[in-house]
C-alpha cells in the first residue's frame, strides 16, 4: 500500500515511540491499581500525572522544534522515556513510581511533538500519520498479547515503553540537526528542503487559521477526555463487570488494536475521498454509541464488541484529525498544538473515568461521554468544512500568507495533480512574452465579387 521511498521512517518509529503510553493505558493503570497499594481512582490520578507530563512537553516545545531540529530533541525524549519508565518499571515504591512515570512521560511528549512537527512538514502527513498509526496499533496489540503471560507486576507494560523509546533511539541518527531557521520544507533525513538560513522563525511568524486552530485544539481537547475516559478504565469494566479473565482480556484489547489497524488502512486508502468533515463528524457520532456499549457491557460479547467497533473507528478519526491539524500551519505548529491538546485531554481521561465510575456506575458515565462527543461532533465538523478546501498543486502556488501549498495539499494525502479550489489560494502571475502575427486590416481582405459603392469594408454584398 505505500511506497517504501514515501514514508519517513525515522519519524513513524519516534512517533510509535511517543504514542505508545496512551496505547497502553489500561494496562498500565489496571496494574497499578492491582499491584501496588493504590485504589481505582489514585491508579487513574498516576495515569493522568504521566500523560500530563507528555502534553506538558508539547506545549513547551510547540514553537521551537523547527528552530532546535529534530535529533536533539528527540534524543532527549527518548533518553528520558528509558530512564523514567525504566526506573518506575523497576521499582515498588510509589512515590518513585509516580515521578518515573512523570519523567517518562515528558519524554513520551517531547518524541511525540518531534514526530507530529516534522511530518507535518513532510510532502504526505497523512500517509506519514497513518503508518505511524499502523504501527503503534501493531506493537500495543502485541504487547497486549504477551504481557498477560509474563505475570501481574505492575512493570511490564512500563518496561514495553521503554524497551520502545531504547530500540528507537538509533533512528535518530537521520533526524535532521538543529539551525537557526529551519524551514517546515525539511525531511525526515533534512535533504528535502531549502537551506535553515532562508526561513523565518517560528516565533516571529503569526499562526493562521487562530479561530479556527482554536476552536479544534479545545474540541480535540475534550474528544480525547471522552475517548480516555473509558479507556482507561476499560480494563476495569472488562474484568469486574464483563467477567473476563486477565488472558481473554487481554485478548480483547488486541483484537481491537487490531481492528485499529483495519481502520487505519482504510483512511489511508480512502484518503481524501471523503473529505475530512464526514470522516470527522458521523465518526464522532459512531465512537458516541460504541463508548455507551462498552460502558453498559455485562457479559464478555458485549464488551468485546463495543471494544472492537470504538477502536476500528477511533483511529480513522484521529487520522483525519491529524491531517485537519496539519493542514492550519504548514511549518507544523497547529499539529503540535492541537496533539497537546488531545494530549491534555488524554491525561485527565484516566483521573474522570474512574471519579464518574466511582460516583454514577460504568453505564451512566457512558451515557454521559458519549453525549458529551455528540455535541462536539459539531464543531469540529465545522472548522473541518470552514478550512476544508480542494488539495493544491505543489509547486509555484502558495497560500495567503506565503505557506507552501504543497504542504497544505500533502496534509490531505491527495495526489498531486489535483487542481486547486477556486478563491482558495493566490496564484502568482507570470507574464509571458509571445511574439504575435501582425492583425491583418480588414480593408485588405473582402468577400469575393464586385464592391458596391455604397457598402462598408468588409461588408460585400456574397
Amino acid at each position: 500500500m505505500f511506497a517504501p521511498r514515501s514514508i519517513p521512517w525515522p519519524l513513524v518509529a519516534l512517533f510509535t515511540a511517543g504514542y505508545l503510553p496512551p496505547y497502553l493505558l489500561p494496562t498500565t493503570v489496571g496494574r497499578l491499581d492491582t499491584s501496588l497499594p493504590l485504589s481505582t481512582t489514585q491508579a487513574g490520578a498516576v495515569g493522568s500525572a504521566l500523560l500530563l507530563s507528555s502534553a506538558t512537553a508539547g506545549f513547551l516545545l510547540a514553537s521551537r522544534v523547527q528552530r532546535l531540529g529534530a535529533r536533539t530533541p528527540a534524543r532527549l525524549g527518548l533518553a528520558l522515556a528509558v530512564l523514567g519508565y525504566g526506573a518506575a518499571a523497576l521499582t515498588t515504591a510509589v512515590p518513585a513510581v509516580v515521578a518515573g512515570a512523570v519523567v517518562g512521560g515528558f519524554g513520551s511528549g517531547t518524541a511525540m511533538t518531534v514526530a507530529a512537527a516534522r511530518i507535518a512538514a513532510e510532502r504526505d502527513p497523512h500517509r506519514a500519520s497513518t503508518a505511524g498509526l499502523l504501527s503503534v496499533s501493531a506493537l500495543a496489540g502485541a504487547v497486549y498479547l504477551t504481557v498477560p503471560h509474563l505475570g501481574r507486576a505492575h512493570g511490564l507494560p512500563l518496561a514495553a515503553i521503554a524497551l520502545t523509546a531504547l530500540a528507537v533511539w538509533p533512528l535518530t541518527g537521520r533526524l535532521p540537526g538543529g539551525t537557526a531557521g529551519t524551514r517546515a520544507g525539511h525531511g525526515a533525513d533534512g535533504a528535502d528542503g531549502a537551506d535553515g538560513a532562508d526561513g523565518p522563525d517560528d516565533t516571529t511568524t503569526p499562526l493562521p487559521h487562530r479561530r479556527s486552530g482554536l476552536v479544534l485544539a479545545a474540541t480535540v481537547l475534550c474528544w480525547s477526555l471522552a475517548q480516555n475516559s473509558l479507556w482507561g478504565v476499560s480494563g476495569r469494566i472488562g474484568l469486574t463487570q464483563a467477567g473476563l479473565g486477565d488472558a481473554a482480556l487481554g485478548a480483547v484489547f488486541a483484537v481491537a488494536l487490531g481492528a485499529g489497524l483495519v481502520g487505519v488502512l482504510v483512511a489511508g486508502a480512502l484518503g481524501p475521498r471523503l473529505g475530512r468533515a464526514m470522516p470527522v463528524g458521523a465518526g464522532t457520532v459512531l465512537i458516541a454509541g460504541c463508548i455507551a456499549v462498552s460502558a453498559a457491557a455485562t457479559t464478555p460479547a458485549a464488551f468485546a464488541t463495543g471494544e472492537i467497533a470504538w477502536n476500528t473507528v477511533y483511529p480513522v478519526v484521529l487520522s483525519y484529525l491529524i491531517g485537519l491539524a496539519a493542514s492550519l500551519d504548514g511549518r507544523g505548529r497547529w499539529a503540535v498544538l492541537v496533539g497537546s491538546a488531545s494530549s491534555l485531554g488524554t491525561s485527565a481521561g484516566p483521573l474522570t473515568g474512574s471519579v464518574l465510575s466511582a460516583q454514577a456506575g460504568y453505564p451512566v458515565m457512558g451515557l454521559v461521554l458519549g453525549a458529551g462527543l455528540l455535541l462536539l461532533a459539531a464543531p469540529m465538523t465545522a472548522v473541518a468544512l470552514h478550512t476544508g478546501g480542494r488539495p493544491l498543486l505543489p509547486g509555484a502556488i502558495r497560500r495567503r500568507g506565503g505557506t507552501p501549498a504543497a504542504l497544505v495539499a500533502a496534509a490531505t494525502g491527495t495526489p498531486s495533480g489535483a487542481v486547486p479550489e477556486v478563491g482558495a489560494v493566490e496564484q502568482p502571475v507570470v507574464e509571458i512574452d509571445v511574439e504575435a502575427p501582425a492583425v491583418a486590416v480588414q480593408d485588405a481582405y473582402d468577400t469575393a465579387g464586385p464592391r458596391q459603392a455604397a457598402a462598408t469594408p468588409g461588408s460585400g454584398t456574397g
